[in-house]
């Protein structure tokens, strides 16, 4: 067994600073967990309690079914890949990613011919069979990145942790990355805890994420289930690239106001009741005839997308236009123009928090 379990796990530091605050997770065997949430948010703490690179104050940390609060990290069966690659420079491909195998003793020594093919192995599905006796200092940085994976996957482990692990690389190679670690995740079914504060990387890597803030779960669900029906105005305006809209008000008697902009609920919300955030992503809010006026602030033009800014009573908001069909152009309209913008989407949220 190899799930992993956290259970009412508190870490506070000799400042007060409470690093993580009564976490509760489990991360099944051969899932793919996330932690995301922004700096500071207690993600790679939790990576490294369960680790055992830092000591827990409270709670516990199961592998297994397993307590492993007081085991060294050696003994713990994991497998660790870092934002830096921490690569031996001496070594070749082959010597860095034998290295962890060459070191064992006693009961756990690997046999030569088992280093030799565990490394071959790895080589194979790293496509590194042809940068086997480079140096690093030959190789680019998504060859490092992925030697960095292979010593962790040489070592066969119950659970892989990574910190972080595309943060050096540029934007073409993190999104080929990305789909290289799904693709290594799917042959090989290891219990994967990855911590970033990407939410592109989380949405498309994770089997289900954690969210968390201020060291706190805020969410623990499937990453679709996450973008369409978050837990909080927190969670609501972290997923999603433009975040969703938030505005804050009232909602009232089928109403919603917020200082001089005010429109009608829609029917699935006619209920809302309360001070609150009224959330609707920007892909479904539209410029369009009967919606509320809003003044136009500027245009982003992305080619297949548009984002227009637009502010109604010191608020602003943002619409996504996408383009159908090859033909299709984005308007364009002035800035400072008065637009009509429904609001009014089925998939509107109101969060109380």
């Amino acid at each position: 067994m190899s799930d992993v379990e956290f259970k009412a796990t508190r870490k506070v530091y000799e400042d007060g600073t409470v690093g993580l605050d009564d976490l509760d997770l489990r991360i099944e065997e051969g899932e793919f967990l996330v932690l995301l949430g922004p700096s500071g948010c207690g993600k790679s703490t939790a990576l490294r309690l369960l680790a055992g690179l830092e000591d827990i104050t409270d709670g516990a940390i199961n592998i297994g079914g397993a307590r492993v609060n007081d085991l060294p990290p050696g003994a713990r069966g994991l497998g660790m890949v870092f934002q830096s690659y921490a690569l031996y420079p001496h070594m070749t491909v082959r010597e860095n990613l034998s290295f962890g195998l060459r070191r064992t003793r006693g009961s756990d020594k690997v046999p030569p011919n088992e280093v030799v093919a565990r490394v071959d192995e790895a080589a194979s599905m790293l496509d590194l069979e042809k940068a086997l006796d480079k140096k690093p200092k030959e190789l680019s940085g998504g060859q490092q990145q992925r030697v960095a994976i292979g010593r962790a996957l040489v070592r066969r482990p119950k659970v892989l942790l990574m910190d972080e692990p595309l943060s050096n690389l540029d934007a073409k190679l993190r999104n080929r990355m990305r789909f290289e670690l799904r693709r290594l995740h799917e042959m090989h079914g290891t219990t994967t805890l990855y911590v970033t504060h990407d939410q592109i990387e989380a949405m498309t890597l994770a089997d289900r994420i954690a969210i968390l803030k201020d060291g706190r779960l805020q969410q623990h669900d499937k990453p679709l289930n996450a973008y369409n029906q978050p837990a909080n105005s927190f969670v609501a305006s972290f997923l999603g690239t433009p975040a969703m809209n938030l505005i804050e008000g009232r909602a009232a008697h089928g109403r919603f106001e917020a200082g001089e902009l005010a429109f009608d609920l829609p029917p699935h919300l006619a209920d809302a009741d309360g001070p609150g955030f009224y959330g609707i992503r920007p892909e479904n809010t539209h410029i369009s005839e009967g919606g509320v006026p809003f003044t136009l602030g500027g245009v982003e033009h992305l080619g297949g997308e548009a984002i227009f800014h637009l502010e109604a009573g010191g608020h602003w908001i943002k619409a996504l236009w996408r383009r159908k069909g090859t033909e299709a152009v984005a308007p364009h309209p002035e800035p400072g123009s008065q637009q009509p913008v429904i609001l009014t989407d089925s998939s509107a949220l109101f969060f109380k928090e």
